[in-house]
């Protein structure tokens, strides 16, 4: 009813809507072509003033017909009317033009929907129109006949609506008291479910009256109390059931999961009353079968304990990159809980990082748990014969069961040692399982049961096999860090200096003590400079491994090929920083992802014979100074960008020591960590460098004790020297005009100083190179020109001058006067070269103290005159 008066009012509605707009659309289109075509509206138009005759004439006819708007303007679009006497003159909005034909537009204004009707305004004898006139009107000021026929429509539509919706209230009031509220679909819904619960659930249902009757019994009770077919309507008594369950199902008390045995099936009965739930007085019975449940519940049990197990396998197997601690924490976690008894036997290769070869590698016995008394000593070789489990394990790459050892005879007649053993501890069942992992044999797993009676079985395979499959990736991931990590160490080792070089400088200590994690890439390094100078590196490359390994190698390398050049400290860091910037940019553009992260450097000179120490680091930690007295500083050295960054000066700084100092220089893995911040490091540090007199030796046995490295997540280099000052006897010099007859006199000057050092076998091989290299200074140098002789280990003779020109080693013509010089120094010379101070450059020389040089034997004027045939000459 609701929807025939809703289409019947709609419909109505709709339809005055139309005939509204119609009348709406008819009155302006009259209204505007009555005034349009009047006789006098062509010749008052173009009148001399047409709004004081139109304008009233227009509002007139507004008020008469109802029309809200009545608007008469020229062809160009003026107003001449208007019912807002301020829009008079003024252009009209929208098209100006008039219409060729009278014409009508709906549009919606702020009053609501409104018609607009357009008439031109022509001349009696025809011609081009003079002008316009529009009318509108608002469409609900029109009322049609349906506006006043819907109130009686909308009455009589509401009677009949109520007339229904009464009768159909008392016809469902009716129904739904006969059928408790329920209509068609839940009534047969209720029905369906009835059904479903009764018969298709595996549980059993009675219901029982007060009386002690069946009123009703589902299909699963049938079965479970061997019902007969007639039961419902018999008392409960006289179905022939046990006593106790006949006497359980018939009486008044509610119970909850009480069990009786019934023939031979375990029963599980809930009852409750029915009452006030609905329907008469009784009760309600359920009952469940719990002889299959329980053997459910044992293997479900059994099951989770399986579960538990692998999962604690996941946490407690593979803690450490240890092989053999890793085949111990297999061993440990399967018993007691799977096995009585584990053994763990891998390749050689894997104890050793290394890829298996074959499927029958050598192995050794690794772990043993669940013994007092290990069955043969851990480490010593396992070797299977053809037949026994664990070699068909291996052959077939699946787990062996062997429910009963007992049983076959076959294997232990093949190894009778390990039959031998195995009666001796009572086990009576054993699954070998091959340890595999990418294909490759690491090894085989021995699960064996000796103390609990129940032997393994054909479901205990699989689980075996699992277990054994994440001890083998963990064991892999082992043996592949024990590859990675020798490498790394052999690389290492191969990298970093076998032993320091002996000098009369320094004398020197260090401790490398790599990090827990694996190869770090810190490095020291102590190395020799022209002048007796001795140079000590100290750097720290970021990260781990073999990447940080190698590329503190090239580091290294880097800093010895560049202290042949004699550089400043601070030169030769630059330059160092240039090569990593260099080394990360190449990288950066192969795609590798494991480019330099950074890296740090500490670069040290020292000279015995001013005491003079000169040093510069990049982002390193300063090097500690130790007063012969025991004060220790931190020197206040500009830190200096972390190499790598580029484009950042370095600043190196002088300090002068007293001899018997001593410089300590380390690495950030001395002095922090996660439980200590550097300055306690530094703290700790000073402590333990303050005790007067102690070697560099002794130095490096206090440090270590005080800060020990135990657990250390970096690498630590430490590196100590105590110095010595050259005494004022070893060193001679001589200031040189610039004149060759000077050259002479520095002869004789040397020899005489030659003679008071007692080294006079060593006079002519000398006189000859300072000869050489004062002319050349002479001769191509500028002043200042000085000659320096050091006696040390070796005899030194430097030239310095003001000039910056550096000589070059050549093969001088034969016909050429001169150019042999640098020939003769470089061989009787053992080493030579060239550095450069602020003033100019110093070429040196060093030459053994017993006068056997590099040169040829013999006299040693015959030997010279030998280098050049009579041709020659």
């Amino acid at each position: 009813m609701v929807l025939v008066i809703a289409v019947a009012v709609a419909a109505l509605v709709i339809q005055a809507r139309q005939d509204t707009t119609n009348d709406a659309r008819t009155r302006s289109l009259d209204v505007a072509e009555t005034l349009a075509g009047s006789p006098a509206m062509a010749r008052t138009i173009t009148g001399p003033d047409p709004s004081a005759v139109l304008q009233p004439l227009a509002e007139k006819i507004r008020h008469q017909t109802g029309v809200d708007l009545v608007v008469i303007y020229s062809r160009s679009g003026i107003r001449f009317t208007h019912p807002d006497p301020t829009q008079i003159g003024k252009p009209v909005l929208g098209p100006t033009a008039p219409p060729d034909h009278p014409l009508t537009r709906t549009i919606q204004t702020t009053d609501g929907l409104s018609v607009v009707s357009y008439a031109a305004v022509t001349r009696t004898g025809g011609g081009p129109a003079v002008g316009s006139v529009a009318v509108a009107i608002t469409v609900h000021k029109v009322e049609g006949m349906a506006a006043r026929q819907l109130p009686v429509l909308l009455g009589a539509a509401g009677g009949a609506l109520a007339l229904s919706a009464g009768g159909t209230a008392l016809v469902s009031r009716r129904v739904l008291r006969q059928t408790h509220g329920l209509g068609p679909v839940e009534m047969t819904q209720m029905y369906d479910h009835h059904d479903a619960v009764l018969h298709a659930v595996r549980e059993g249902v009675l219901i029982v009256g007060e009386d002690g009757r069946l009123l009703l019994v589902n299909d699963e009770a049938r079965r479970l109390l061997n019902l007969p077919a007639d039961a419902e309507g018999r008392r409960v008594t006289g179905l022939g059931l046990e006593p106790e369950v006949s006497a359980l199902i018939a009486s008044d008390q509610p119970a909850s999961d009480e069990v009786r045995l019934t023939g031979d099936r375990l029963l599980a009965f809930n009852k409750r009353p029915t009452a006030p739930y609905g329907g008469h007085a009784g009760s309600v019975v359920t009952l469940r079968d719990t002889t299959e449940l329980r053997a459910v519940t044992g293997r479900a049990e059994v099951a989770r304990e399986r579960l538990r197990l692998l999962y604690d396998a996941g946490v407690g197997i593979g803690t450490t990159l240890d092989v053999t601690r890793t085949a111990r924490e297999l061993a440990e976690t399967a018993v007691p809980r799977f096995a009585d008894i584990v053994t763990v036997e891998l390749a050689e290769e894997v104890l050793r990082g290394e890829e298996t070869t074959g499927a029958r590698p050598v192995l050794r016995r690794v772990a043993v748990s669940g013994l007092d008394r290990e069955p043969g000593s851990l480490g010593e070789r396992v070797r299977f014969e053809d037949g026994t489990p664990q070699a068909r394990c291996l052959e077939s790459g699946r787990g062996v069961l062997q429910a009963d050892v007992h049983a076959d005879p076959h294997w232990p007649a093949l190894d009778p040692e390990r039959a031998e053993r195995v009666e001796a501890h009572g086990i009576h069942s054993l699954i070998s399982v091959p340890l595999r992992a990418r294909g490759t044999v690491l090894g085989v797993v021995d699960f064996w049961r000796s103390r609990r009676e129940e032997p393994f079985g054909e479901e205990d395979v699989p689980f075996a096999e699992e277990l054994a499959t994440r001890a083998a990736v963990a064991l892999d991931n082992a043996r592949r860090f024990t590859r990675e990590h020798t490498m790394a160490v052999a690389l290492q080792r191969s990298l970093l200096p076998r032993e320091l070089p002996e000098s009369s400088a320094l004398e020197t200590a260090y401790r490398y003590l790599p990090a827990r994690a694996g190869v770090g890439g810190d490095w020291f390094d102590v190395i020799e400079l022209s002048g007796a100078r001795v140079a000590l590196v100290v750097g720290d490359v970021v990260g781990h491994g073999l990447h940080a390994a190698a590329t503190m190698g090239r580091l290294r390398t880097a800093v010895h090929n560049f202290s042949t050049l004699d550089l400043s400290p601070e030169e030769l860091l630059a330059r160092l920083d240039d090569l990593v910037t260099r080394i990360d940019r190449e990288r950066a553009a192969q795609g590798d992802d494991e480019g330099l992260i950074g890296a740090t450097c500490l670069y040290v000179v020292y000279d015995p014979a001013s005491g003079v120490c000169s040093m510069a680091r990049a982002g390193h930690p300063p090097p500690a100074l130790v007063r012969p007295d025991g004060t220790v500083d931190f020197a206040d050295l500009p830190a200096g960008p972390p190499l790598g960054l580029g484009g950042l000066p370095f600043e190196a700084t002088e300090v002068r020591l007293p001899e018997g100092s001593r410089l300590v220089l380390f690495t950030d893995g001395l002095v922090e960590n996660r439980e200590r911040d550097i300055d306690v490091g530094l703290d700790v540090l000073r402590g333990a460098l303050s005790r007067p007199g102690r070697t560099p030796e002794e130095t490096c046995r206090d440090v270590l004790d005080a800060l020990p490295p135990e657990n250390a997540e970096d690498d630590v280099a430490l590196l100590v020297a105590r110095t010595r000052v050259l005494a004022p006897g070893q060193i001679a010099g001589w200031e040189v005009p610039r004149d060759t007859a000077a050259v002479s006199r520095v002869r004789a000057d040397v020899s005489r100083q030659l003679d008071e050092w007692d080294l006079a076998e060593t006079g002519f091989t000398t006189e000859l190179i300072l000869s050489e290299l004062v002319t050349n200074a002479i001769r191509h140098g500028s002043a200042p020109i000085h000659v320096r002789l050091l006696r040390d280990r070796n005899l030194i003779c430097e030239v310095a001058d003001g000039s910056s020109t550096a000589p070059h080693l050549r093969y001088a013509a034969t016909t050429d006067e001169g150019g042999r010089g640098l020939f003769l120094v470089a061989r009787y010379a053992e080493r030579w070269g060239t550095r450069y101070t602020p003033d100019g450059k110093v070429i040196w020389t060093e030459q053994s103290l017993d006068g056997h040089g590099p040169g040829p034997g013999g006299d040693d004027g015959e030997a010279l005159l030998d280098q050049w045939s009579d041709a020659d000459w």
